[in-house]
């Protein structure tokens, strides 16, 4: 009787000894997640965390905006150059990888700093611009180009998030990005072409309406000749990160 009784708390304890182990934080080091709140922007978007050990892991995301308007245009152009980019149309692509350095329960859960890299590249389709000439005899013509470019970029930053774990089993996560920033340097080119020859005077009075322009965050340089200008973005490249991912782990 007492063997019979010790064999069966021998089984109870080993049970339960094995259900926490399989339950355990360290057994589940694997999730996938999605920025909802980055579809806002069209932003379309698929992450992978893998845990090293408690306090370690590794992020990797991808994400890509489809072809459309530029998100929140207006708050970065005056009202009269809103007008002259109706039909401008960008698309974008990001990558980042993404240590992360967790503060609390580990294993993918609490409070976590991450220093990233991140890569971005941005293209336009074939747009319309203009700009009014004025020349000395005070008689104004708009003059039609089309412009076409891309732009990329390479960055590092640093991301201060928590991370929760909203059910029993684990394995629905939420993750909030409290605030990240990055700054690097990025390239490009975009050209503006004319039907018409410009003279010198338009060549000016041309430069001189891009570089108004006073677009934020990145610098260029505006090159003209007769037949349109050209754009070179070359400088500083900076971001801003923040949103609410859900996923699930395994």
């Amino acid at each position: 009787m007492k063997k019979g009784l010790l064999l069966f708390f021998s089984f109870l304890i080993l049970k339960v000894y094995g259900q926490e182990i399989s339950e355990s934080p360290s057994n589940k080091m694997n999730i996938i997640k999605t920025n909802v709140t980055a579809y806002a922007v069209r932003n379309i978007n698929l992450s992978y965390e893998r845990a090293i050990n408690q306090w370690f892991s590794i992020n990797v995301g991808f994400g890509t905006m489809p072809e459309g308007k530029v998100p929140f245009i207006n708050a970065f152009l005056k009202d009269k150059d809103e007008d002259r980019f109706q039909n401008l149309r960008v698309k974008a692509t990001n990558f980042t990888v993404e240590p992360r350095f967790y503060l609390g329960a580990g294993y993918g859960k609490g409070f976590y700093v991450a220093p990233y890299y991140r890569y971005s590249k941005v293209s336009s389709n074939t747009f319309d611009f203009y700009y009014d000439f004025k020349p000395f005899n005070g008689v104004t013509y708009q003059i039609p180009l089309q412009g076409t470019g891309s732009t990329n970029g390479n960055s590092g930053g640093l991301m201060v998030g928590v991370q929760f774990f909203l059910t029993r089993s684990q394995n629905l996560v939420l993750d909030l990005w409290i605030a990240g920033a990055h700054y690097g340097s990025g390239k490009g080119d975009f050209s503006l072409s004319s039907d018409f020859l410009l003279t010198p005077e338009m060549q000016q009075q041309l430069k001189k309406e891009i570089e108004n322009l006073d677009i934020p965050f990145v610098k260029y340089t505006v090159e003209t000749n007769a037949n349109g200008a050209r754009i070179k973005v070359d400088g500083p490249w900076a971001g801003f990160r923040s949103g609410l991912s859900l996923g699930y782990r395994f």
